[in-house]
């Protein structure tokens, strides 16, 4: 138990009980518990293996490399088509915690497993996503542009790519690159 990550769990929150049995649970599996985030996060030997986090309409356990574990349980949820690695396992109680406590700790040590392999998830390269027409033609355009797009770290180029090309109109796309092309000129990601 780390005394820093106290106050996570000691705030008033829809989940406050919730967050303290998933908290019993993670602490008997013998990860170290860290504040990562904001949020407790559980590590075997300084490497991310989960989280447990709040949202509006449920609280979680994220795992950090939740595509390599085996789901038997049918329970792991992508948060979004474009999340590569993590998998959460979603609860709307705590009775719902207390109840899948076993099957809970299986996914944990499985997680566990994983970490000591060494196992890295296949992530897409960033030649790999899609870039919008009208990034392309911006690039082409500007020369300045596609240099500092191309210097920008992966990650970061892939949040450009992943956040014009989900605008529908071509309209907005362009709006979005518009914005953003100062910040890719500065060198800075989307949430720099």
């Amino acid at each position: 138990m780390n005394p820093q990550v106290d106050w996570y769990f000691n705030k008033p929150s829809p989940w406050q009980e919730a967050f303290n049995v998933l908290r019993t649970i993670a602490l008997e599996t013998g990860l170290d518990e860290e504040l990562k985030w904001g949020h407790p996060c559980y590590a075997y030997q300084k490497k991310n293996v989960f989280l447990i986090h709040g949202f509006k309409d449920y609280c979680a356990l994220l795992f950090h490399k939740g595509a390599l574990l085996k789901d038997d349980a049918n329970i792991l949820t992508q948060q979004t088509e474009n999340v590569q690695s993590a998998r959460q396992i979603r609860f709307t109680s705590a009775k719902g915690i207390k109840k899948l406590a076993p099957v809970l700790k299986a996914y944990i040590h499985n997680a566990i497993e994983v970490e000591k392999a060494g196992t890295k998830v296949p992530m897409k390269k960033t030649k790999e996503f899609e870039s919008p027409e009208e990034f392309a033609n911006a690039l082409k355009e500007m020369p300045e542009l596609r240099r500092a797009f191309y210097a920008l770290t992966p990650g970061r180029q892939r949040g450009y790519l992943l956040h014009f090309s989900s605008a529908k109109q071509s309209k907005t796309r362009e709006a979005r690159i518009e914005k953003n092309v100062d910040r890719i000129l500065a060198g800075k990601g989307l949430d720099d």
